[in-house]
C-alpha cells in the first residue's frame, strides 16, 4: 500500500466544520501562543467533537507548548476515533493485515490519518521518555508500512543509536591528535 499516494482519497480536513466552529479555529490561529488560543479550541472541540481537523489543532497547540500529555491524549483520541469509524479493533495492537485491508477499502485517507496519528503518539512519548512504549508503538507500524513512507523504522533506528551507542576504543586515543 503506498501511503503517500494522495489521488482518489478523502482528506481528515475536507470533511465540513460547523461555521462556529470554524470560526473559533481561525481565532485560535491569530491568538497562537496566548492563552486564549487553547481556549478557543476547546470550544471548537465541544461543538465538533468528532473532528479530526480540530483535534489536529489541538494536539500541535499542545505539541508546541510542550504539554506532552495533553498532546498524547488528544493524538490517542484521533486514533480512536479514526479506528472506529474504519472498523478497526480500539487497541491497535490488536490490528492485522486482514483489518487494515478492510480499513483501506473503507477509506484510505483516513487510514493513513490513523497510521500518521499512530506515528505521532509515538514521537510524543519518545519526548516523554517513555522509550519502551514508542518502541512497541513503531515496531507495530513498521509492521503496517513496510516501505518506511512514514518513517517509523528510521525513527527505530534513532531510538537504536541512543540506546546501544557504538563503543569506543579507549586504548585506541591519542592525546596528541585531540590536541591538534
Amino acid at each position: 500500500m503506498d501511503l503517500l499516494d494522495f489521488t482518489d482519497c478523502k482528506l481528515y480536513f475536507e470533511d465540513p466544520l460547523p461555521p462556529r466552529a470554524a470560526s473559533l479555529l481561525s481565532a485560535a490561529a491569530d491568538a497562537y501562543g496566548e492563552p486564549e488560543a487553547e481556549l478557543c479550541l476547546l470550544r471548537a472541540h465541544l461543538l465538533a467533537p468528532e473532528n479530526l481537523t480540530i483535534l489536529v489543532g489541538l494536539y500541535r497547540f499542545y505539541f508546541y507548548q510542550h504539554r506532552l500529555e495533553d498532546a498524547l491524549q488528544i493524538a490517542e483520541r484521533a486514533m480512536h476515533l479514526a479506528a472506529r469509524h474504519l472498523g478497526l479493533p480500539p487497541d491497535w495492537r490488536q490490528i492485522d493485515e486482514h483489518s487494515l485491508a478492510i480499513a483501506a477499502a473503507c477509506s484510505f485517507g483516513l487510514l493513513r490519518f490513523y497510521l500518521i496519528a499512530m506515528k505521532a503518539s509515538c514521537v510524543v512519548l519518545l519526548r516523554l521518555r517513555r522509550i519502551g512504549e514508542a518502541r512497541q508503538r513503531l515496531e507495530r507500524l513498521v509492521t503496517f508500512d513496510t516501505r518506511d513512507q512514514l518513517g517509523a523504522a528510521r525513527l527505530l533506528e534513532v531510538i537504536d543509536q541512543f540506546q546501544n551507542p557504538p563503543a569506543v576504543d579507549h586504548d585506541a586515543f591519542n592525546p596528541a591528535l585531540a590536541a591538534a
